[in-house]
């Protein structure tokens, strides 16, 4: 089984979106046994919320489902998950100094991007719908093509 976590600052916008959008993928591709899929964020101001409303509507114009709850990351997480992908380069740092070389591999969410170039997953919290749009737009091509990764590494 592969165990993917991805993060964000408050796993309230951009992390829940990575993990629905994720999931979906998955289940389409009837592989949903082969994997555990999770959110989480590097701070823990919002734990046990839903995600941001804004967010849940924009995913749910597309198709996706955000059940998940807010939840910080854990020091147990690093053992947990074989990839924990950041939404941005501040995540990616503060997921290195949380780590203690407990195996995770760590990465970040654009690397896996094709039809976009930002280097980050922009936080759309602060912003208006379109922001919220962007990010999914981001998300689905990085989580099509991390899935492909993951199946060519099979």
């Amino acid at each position: 089984m592969k165990r993917i976590l991805f993060v964000c600052m408050g796993n309230i916008c951009r992390s829940p979106a990575a993990e629905g959008v994720f999931r979906k993928l998955v289940e389409q591709a009837n592989r949903i046994g082969e994997f555990d899929i999770d959110s989480a964020g590097t701070i823990g101001y919002h734990a046990g919320h839903p995600a941001d409303a804004r967010m849940r509507a924009a995913a749910g114009a597309r198709g996706y489902q955000l059940e998940s709850r807010a939840r910080r990351v854990e020091s147990h997480d690093f053992a947990r998950f074989d990839l924990i992908v950041a939404m941005d380069d501040a995540n990616h740092e503060e997921l290195l100094e949380m780590d203690k070389g407990q195996g995770a591999r760590l990465v970040r969410m654009c690397a896996y991007c094709t039809r976009h170039d930002e280097s980050e997953v922009p936080d759309p919290y602060y912003g208006g719908p379109e922001g919220f749009e962007h990010v999914l737009d981001i998300l689905e091509d990085a989580c099509g093509n991390l899935l492909k990764r993951i199946s060519d590494e099979k």
